[in-house]
Parts: structure tokens; C-alpha cells; sequence
């Protein structure tokens, strides 16, 4: 039987390992890279249109997008996934970038729903103060997220965090900082004998899935190809591909959540099938993680939003269907006013 994978050991958080002290590190240059895609893409997508924004009003946007983005991921992730209350405490903690020793630590902690919720605030306020048209504005950037979201995943692989639960697939993966099990419990014997990994010690380093590379693979390159060749060229009315990006999230989301391991402060929040099952493996689909919570909410409200706007573009179909009706029937009656 082949061994586990090992993370692979030439992969650093740091650009330049040998320099740690320096503030350079793949998250953040992941995070850029997601920006930059996100941005050509929508660019490309305002010059097939034929629109005419000015760079300056697309720079405007994307930089209010990515302010509140990173606020809302930072205030979410701190103050709701923190187990230690600090930042309730501390709150100028929040945005503060250093560790206890002065050392650069980024923002170590961004919830994706709260980042979705800045973003959201961000261009509203934005596309409201320059008069835009905010939701053909949402709807090229809805399409475009997705293949930028990829990026910031791989820099979740690369910092070596946010692994998935423990597992002997083939492909999972022992990563470095993940929880070590007592060996001498029978489940992690079993799980080591089959994924071919050897106990040495009281403590073992089981293999997960890789959940990071299931999410970039499917929460961005999939996600994306659908909303960028199927939703985007055959929209039925604004705001269709916002609702079909929220919603699509939340049911990918949704789904690979049963392979990522749960903050083990919050556990599963909802226990509907064994109330004692471990956040470490997979044992049944009725326990629910709050990203589960969260997304199950983001998939209702996608489709909500799908139906309001569904139902606003029919009523005012409707209503330039008769008022073109009631003009071409003034024009018939001065025709014929005419002719007499």
C-alpha cells in the first residue's frame, strides 16, 4: 500500500523563506493575483458591451469592492469565528497586522460571508454615489469572482491551513500543523494502516483531504465556467447572474463543507444526526458546520433574489408591452383622424 501524501516540505507561507522577517508571503500575493483576474475579466466584459465607463469608474469600483471586502471578511472572521473573545476585548486588534513580538502576521483570519457582505456594501455605496447602474455593474463582476476566488484558496494550500477532515482516499494529504490523534485509539490505528501511514510515538499526523484544492477546483474553476459560459450570455434579466452566483456558492459550499473540518471552537452548530460524532471524520450528512448554516442561507437568498427580480422584470415587461400597445393604438387613431 503506497503512503500518505506528505504536504510537500519546499511549500513556505513566505515568498522569500529565507527572509521570514520580511512581510511578503503567497496568501497576499494570491489575494492580488484574485484581484487582478477579477478586474480583467470585468473589464473585458464592460468593452464587449460597449459600455461607456471610464477606467477611473471601474477602479473607483473595484477599489470600494475590495475595501469592504476585506473589512467585512475581517470583521466576521474575528468576531465571529474567535474562540478567545480577544478581538470583543481588543477590537483595535481587528486590523491590526503584527503579532505580540512585533512580528508581520497579515490578517490572519477572513470569513468568506462576511468578505461577500463588505463587497456587496462597498459597490452599493459606490455605484450609488456615481449614479451607476449597480446591478449590470453586480452582475459582470458576479461572473467574474469565481476564477479570481480560486487564487485565494491556493494561498489557504499554501499556508498550509484550513484542511479537511481526516481520511485514507488515495490523495489525502498529512498536513504539518493539523491536529495529531492518540495512537492508541482504534479509529486512528485503522485510518494509519489503511493510508499507509506508520505510528511512531503516542501521538499520529493522519491524512486529510486537501479541502483548500476541492474548493479552488469547484467553488472557482467550476463555479466560474458556468457563470461565465452558460448564466452570462443568456441572462433573462438583470441581477440573474448575482442570484445565480449566491446560490451557486452556497450549494457548492454546502456540499464541500462535509469534507472540510469545522473550527473546532464551534463544532457542528446544528445536530441532527449524532450529536457525538467528531469534527475529524465524516460519519453522517445531518450534523451541520456554520459554514453549512451560513451557506444554506446564501443559497435561499440567491434564489430569492432570482424569484423578486424575476417577477419585477415581468411586471415591467408588462408594463412597457402596454404602454407600447396604448401608443401604437394613439398613432392608429391619428392616422385615421387624418385620413377623414
Amino acid at each position: 500500500m503506497l503512503a500518505a501524501i506528505q504536504f510537500p516540505s519546499w511549500i513556505h507561507p513566505e515568498i522569500l523563506p529565507f527572509f521570514p522577517q520580511l512581510p511578503l508571503r503567497w496568501y497576499g500575493l494570491m489575494y492580488l493575483v484574485a484581484f487582478g483576474i477579477t478586474y480583467l475579466l470585468f473589464k473585458y466584459q464592460v468593452r464587449k458591451r460597449g459600455l461607456s465607463y471610464s477606467d477611473d469608474d471601474i477602479s473607483g469600483f473595484f477599489l470600494a469592492g475590495i475595501v469592504g471586502l476585506i473589512i467585512g471578511a475581517r470583521l466576521l472572521g474575528t468576531l465571529l469565528y474567535d474562540p478567545t473573545g480577544i478581538y470583543w476585548r481588543k477590537p483595535w486588534l481587528i486590523f491590526w497586522p503584527f503579532g505580540d513580538g512585533g512580528q508581520f502576521t497579515g490578517f490572519m483570519g477572513m470569513s468568506f460571508h462576511g468578505g461577500l457582505i463588505g463587497l456587496v456594501i462597498g459597490v452599493m455605496l459606490y455605484s450609488k454615489r456615481l449614479k451607476l447602474d449597480f446591478l449590470t455593474w453586480a452582475d459582470m463582476l458576479a461572473v467574474s469572482v469565481p476564477l479570481g476566488y480560486t487564487f485565494g484558496r491556493l494561498g489557504n494550500f499554501i499556508n498550509g491551513e484550513l484542511w479537511g477532515k481526516v481520511s485514507a482516499v488515495p490523495w489525502a494529504m498529512v498536513f504539518p500543523g493539523a491536529k495529531r490523534f492518540p495512537a492508541s485509539a482504534a479509529w486512528v490505528r485503522d485510518i494509519a494502516e489503511r493510508a499507509g501511514v506508520a505510528i511512531e510515538g503516542t501521538l499520529v499526523n493522519l491524512p486529510r483531504h486537501p479541502s483548500q484544492l476541492y474548493e479552488a477546483l469547484f467553488e472557482g474553476i467550476f463555479l466560474w465556467l458556468v457563470l461565465w459560459f452558460l448564466v452570462r450570455p443568456r441572462m433573462p434579466f438583470k441581477g440573474f447572474a448575482v442570484g445565480a452566483y449566491i446560490a451557486g456558492y452556497g450549494i457548492v459550499r454546502f456540499v464541500l463543507e462535509y469534507f472540510r473540518e469545522p473550527d473546532a471552537d464551534l463544532g457542528y452548530i446544528i445536530k441532527l444526526g449524532d450529536p457525538a460524532a467528531s469534527i475529524h471524520l465524516y460519519s453522517t450528512p445531518l450534523d451541520f458546520s456554520m459554514g453549512q448554516l451560513l451557506c444554506f442561507l446564501m443559497t435561499v437568498g440567491g434564489l430569492g433574489f432570482i424569484a423578486i427580480r424575476w417577477r419585477i422584470s415581468k411586471s415591467q415587461s408588462s408594463l412597457l408591452a402596454a404602454a407600447e400597445a396604448e401608443r401604437a393604438r394613439i398613432q392608429s387613431a391619428k392616422r385615421k383622424l387624418k385620413k377623414r
